[in-house]
């Protein structure tokens, strides 16, 4: 039988501390609260104990971060959409940020195994006063294990209603899109990075957050293409390529590190699950 499992995660602020309230249904689970920059920031992991999704599983993930709240949600893991006789197994995720409240969707990549067939979505609802800033990366088959994605379709979908919208259909058939320099290139991890505000940032702020992540940018490995822009007055995205999730991912965490500091005045405090 395929799972279907659920997570509701609630950020509230309680005098200085940030609090959590979570539910769940399924395989799903929240590890402790751990607060290492302080109790205004909330640090939690999401563990997925089955470890993988085939056919017909669900993972439903929903984030809420009330008035004056920060939360900071990261994965032990990856997520692994194995191999399928047919049946589509999804990850949805719901981002919700309130007035002056920060939330960090932070997870490790997911894995899209050959001859899979996955769908990847995420959807952002963010108040006047809220910021998210967050990540979507994925890597097409296991290059390392000799596992090549050439069989199999991921579909992915980042939404922020009225503002930003995009929709991908990568299919293992596909290779203008997967090998073209109009498209991946030849590359087989990719990211986007996203700092996100719920009213437009003025131009000199908008500036000044791209020439800071373009800076920590220009330090990522070589073989490993990035670019930043800011397509809407309330949104700044980071686009990233590379052979291997590992050098795409350590380019994406300088670019949140330099974010963070410049947006919000914070440190790049990893989550300590990123160390182990």
């Amino acid at each position: 039988m395929p799972w279907h499992a659920t997570l509701d995660l609630s950020y509230r602020r309680d005098g200085p501390r940030t609090t959590l309230r979570h539910r769940h249904d399924g395989p799903l689970r929240i590890l402790k609260s751990l607060y290492p920059e302080g109790e205004g920031v909330c640090h939690n992991v999401i563990v997925h104990p089955p470890g993988g999704l085939v056919g017909g599983d669900t993972l439903d993930i929903t984030a809420h971060a009330e008035a004056g709240a920060h939360g900071l949600i990261s994965t032990p893991g990856a997520t692994r959409f194995y191999r399928s006789d047919g049946a589509e197994a999804a990850q949805r995720v719901q981002l919700r940020v309130d007035e002056g409240a920060r939330l960090e969707w932070l997870p490790l990549e997911a894995i899209a195994y050959p001859q899979c067939q996955a769908r990847n979505a995420l959807t952002l609802e963010i108040a006047p006063g809220g910021e998210c800033l967050g990540w979507d990366v994925c890597a097409l088959g296991l290059p390392a294990a000799g596992q090549a994605f050439n069989q199999g379709r991921l579909l992915q979908e980042l939404q922020w209603p009225g503002v930003w919208l995009e929709r991908a259909r990568i299919d293992a058939s596909d290779t203008r899109l997967l090998d073209s320099p109009l498209g991946l290139a030849g590359q087989r991890a990719l990211g986007t990075l996203w700092l996100a505000s719920g009213e437009p940032w003025p131009s000199a702020r908008r500036e000044a957050l791209l020439d800071s992540v373009r800076l920590a940018l220009a330090g990522a490995a070589p073989e490993v293409r990035t670019g930043a822009t800011c397509p809407d007055p309330r949104l700044l995205l980071v686009r990233a390529l590379g052979p291997q999730v590992e050098p795409l991912m350590a380019a994406l965490q300088r670019a949140w590190a330099a974010l963070r500091e410049q947006a919000w005045s914070l440190g790049g405090t990893a989550p300590r699950i990123w160390r182990v």
